[in-house]
C-alpha cells in the first residue's frame, strides 16, 4: 500500500463524514451531491492505486 492510496482513502473516508454531517444539518442537497462525488472519486482512486491489483 503507497503513500498516495492511503492519503486518498483516507481523504474519500473523511469527506464521506463530511456528506453525513451536511445530510444531519439539512444542507442544499446540490452541495451534498457535490461532496459526495468527490468522496466517491477519492476512494475509488485510492483503491484503483493499491498495488494488490498488479
Amino acid at each position: 500500500m503507497s503513500g498516495l492510496s492511503t492519503v486518498l482513502i483516507v481523504l474519500g473516508l473523511f469527506l464521506l463524514g463530511g456528506v453525513y454531517s451536511f445530510v444531519k444539518q439539512k444542507m442544499p442537497t446540490s452541495l451534498i451531491v457535490v461532496l459526495s462525488i468527490g468522496a466517491v472519486m477519492c476512494l475509488a482512486a485510492g483503491v484503483v492505486r493499491l498495488e494488490v491489483w498488479n
